[in-house]
């Protein structure tokens, strides 16, 4: 389930907006039926062009993550939500159920903030 695509702002950066599957690792909001491990999310990144989003994401251990193509690229909701937030970086669950809000990237990744492979405990 890789839709995504990209939108180029008047400064010259991008919002890019990928649906992933949520990392095993993920705790915190929308964690209901149907969006344990496994489950399609929509990440929204903010940066400076399209490698640099991707690079973000994948320094926060999301390793298989490519954009092809412009599929499904962000709504104007999802680019106001992205902008608006500090971090830049924003998931949901995908497809929105309800009235859903964005989480920070935080929330999906879970407390260590890294969807790596877990370490083992000394």
């Amino acid at each position: 389930m890789a839709g995504g695509g990209f939108c180029r702002l008047p400064n010259g950066t991008v919002v890019v907006a990928l649906t992933l599957t949520r990392p095993s690792g993920g705790t915190g909001p929308g964690t209901g039926p149907g969006t344990g491990p496994g489950a399609p999310v929509r990440v929204l990144v903010h940066a400076a062009n399209r490698a640099r989003a991707l690079t973000r994401l994948r320094n926060l251990g999301l390793r298989a993550v490519y954009l092809r193509g412009n599929d499904r690229p962000p709504t104007p909701d999802e680019i106001t939500a992205v902008l608006h937030h500090p971090d830049g970086l924003l998931w949901r669950a995908a497809p929105q159920a309800g009235q859903e809000l964005w989480h920070p990237i935080r929330a999906l990744l879970g407390p260590a903030g890294y969807a790596g492979p877990a370490r083992p405990a000394a």
